[in-house]
């Protein structure tokens, strides 16, 4: 069963479908149509091959955010076997590929996506430490409980939302002290209201 969202098929592209993997990548790599983009990324995903592994990751730089949402579903159906090239992805200069990859690693809930989602929690980019908490929220790994507590204290409240978020489905006593903590600190008011979810 497939993890990704069929996209309407690009007038045009009716015969992509029968073609090879290396029609596909170069489709995802070289048409100048985000759409064809879109659908070769799909193909690869339900292609569920190693080979499309690494397009589908280059394709997290895509300029168009569809693609590279498509991309990362493909991946995803892909399955844990690109576990350890995203975990790579999580080292990647461009955050849009970091962001995408700690998305990716999340939904693929596999046990060695714990440490790189972990080592996406001090990213500095706020957007892949929001990714890397929300994944480690399915995960559910106590590992993940001390990186998770720093980020209660995150300039950027979406990121503290989601830490809490984590911090509530991994549960446990220091979890819970240390929301309790943040809370008498906390002031922004939709922060406070997870944090009081949380605690309940």
């Amino acid at each position: 069963m497939t993890d990704t969202t069929r996209p309407p098929v690009p007038k045009g592209a009716e015969n992509l479908a029968k073609q090879g993997i290396d029609v596909l990548i170069s489709t995802l790599h070289n048409s100048a149509d985000p759409a064809f983009r879109r659908y070769a990324a799909y193909l690869l995903g339900n292609a569920r091959t190693p080979l499309a592994i690494r397009p589908l990751i280059e394709a997290f730089g895509d300029l168009d955010k569809s693609v590279r949402q498509q991309a990362m579903l493909s991946l995803v159906a892909t399955g844990k076997a690109a576990t350890e090239p995203l975990a790579d992805a999580m080292k990647d200069p461009k955050w849009e590929t970091r962001y995408r990859a700690a998305e990716a690693l999340g939904k693929l809930a596999d046990e060695k996506a714990i440490k790189p989602l972990v080592q996406g929690l001090r990213d500095n980019r706020d957007h892949v430490r929001y990714m890397a908490a929300k994944g480690l929220t399915d995960l559910k790994d106590s590992t993940a409980i001390d990186p998770l507590i720093i980020l209660l204290k995150d300039d950027n409240r979406f990121v503290r939302t989601m830490a809490v978020r984590a911090l509530s489905a991994i549960g446990g006593e220091n979890a819970k002290t240390a929301l309790r903590d943040a809370l008498a600190n906390e002031n922004d008011e939709k922060v406070k209201e997870a944090m009081n979810e949380a605690l309940k």
